[in-house]
């Protein structure tokens, strides 16, 4: 099989687990969409950038699922809205600033605390 194929079959592969797990858990595909896009060759920075861009529309069709579905009260989620939007802005400045080093280990951090938070729970 050609370089090129395998790398388009796994990226495929890695596109499908990623919804899976967005669509079960809400955007905790990021989670494992960074991994998975260093695996395919991007560094740090642009793993958690392009994971965002991915993310995006898969999101917002889970969304859209749910809300048909009335799994969703959006009168709970409007709290929530505004203020993500200032913590967008804020991470997409900060992460500019972080070397990838921190990076990693913030992202591993996060990912450990949560794991092990839903683990306790």
């Amino acid at each position: 099989m050609k370089k090129k194929t395998k790398k388009t079959l796994t990226a495929m592969g890695f596109g499908t687990a990623v919804g899976v797990v967005n669509g079960m858990f809400g955007a905790g595909g990021g989670m494992i969409a960074v991994p998975l896009l260093k695996k395919l060759g991007l560094d740090q920075k642009n793993a958690h950038a392009n994971a965002v861009a991915v993310i995006l529309p898969i999101t917002v069709l889970s969304a859209v699922l749910y809300l048909i579905k009335d799994y969703v009260d959006i009168s709970q989620s409007y709290s929530f809205i505004p203020t993500g939007i200032i913590g967008s802005l804020l991470g997409t400045v900060i992460i500019r600033k972080i070397s990838p080093v921190w990076l990693k280990r913030i992202f591993g951090g996060f990912m450990v605390y949560a794991g092990i938070r839903l683990l306790l729970k």
